[in-house]
């Protein structure tokens, strides 16, 4: 069984944020997170559904949208409200859980 891919790019515009993408069912679900994954369990970071984008994307880079890190991510759980995976990327893995609110979603990095 292939592993689904995903990419963090650091996209400069129209001001800097990350774009995390996650291949499934052909596609790349995408989030904008304007201050990046979170770096430590005592924080959540804002993330913002966006359009799903095309498979090409996992190696697309230009002037204003860099590959911070890409990789294959595995998923753990899912329902309406949580998505709890791994981003097993260049350098290392991390467990994240991304958490539904009533508008957005929040990016929490797990124990």
């Amino acid at each position: 069984m292939e592993r689904p891919a995903f990419v963090l790019h650091d996209h400069r515009r129209p001001r800097r944020h990350f774009d995390l993408r996650l291949e499934q069912g052909g596609v790349l679900r995408s989030w904008a997170v304007p201050r990046g994954l979170p770096v430590s369990p005592t924080e959540n970071r804002l993330a913002i559904e966006v359009d799903d984008h095309e498979l090409d994307h996992l190696t697309y880079s230009g002037e204003d949208k860099f590959i911070a890190d890409t990789g294959w991510w595995e998923e753990h759980s899912r329902d309406d409200r949580h998505v709890v995976f791994t981003l097993h990327g260049q350098r290392d893995s991390h467990r994240y859980a991304l958490i539904r609110t009533d508008r957005d979603w929040l990016l929490h990095l797990m124990q």
